[in-house]
């Protein structure tokens, strides 16, 4: 069991930032590894009103020590007024796999 790994979920309005942002945290060393998913549906309660939007889906591996840098980089360049950033700790994995995220969020030799 691991309590020091997590996923973060974020959403985006198109792939093109989705891969700006991805690009950015994973060369920052905040993140192994990022999934963009190109299409989702968000419906969800804005100002009031129910909206629905297409947008795309980040599924970011991280550890929970960088998470804090992650979560202030992904909002300073986030596009919108609120982003979703959502960390969902990961309670187990295929420790090889673990082991990887590790070696790949230290800096370079």
């Amino acid at each position: 069991m691991t309590e020091e790994h997590c996923i973060v979920l974020c959403t985006v309005p198109d792939s093109a930032t989705g891969e700006q942002l991805a690009q950015s945290v994973v060369e920052a060393r905040l993140a192994a590894c990022v999934n963009l998913l190109p299409a989702v549906t968000s419906i969800y309660r804005w100002q009031g009103n129910i909206q629905k939007d297409a947008e795309c889906l980040l599924i970011i591996k991280t550890r929970r020590d960088r998470f804090a840098s992650l979560r202030d980089m992904l909002r300073e360049q986030h596009p919108y007024e609120l982003p979703e950033i959502i960390a969902v700790p990961l309670i187990d994995g295929l420790p090889a796999y673990l082991s990887w995220i590790d070696q790949n969020l230290e800096p370079s030799p």
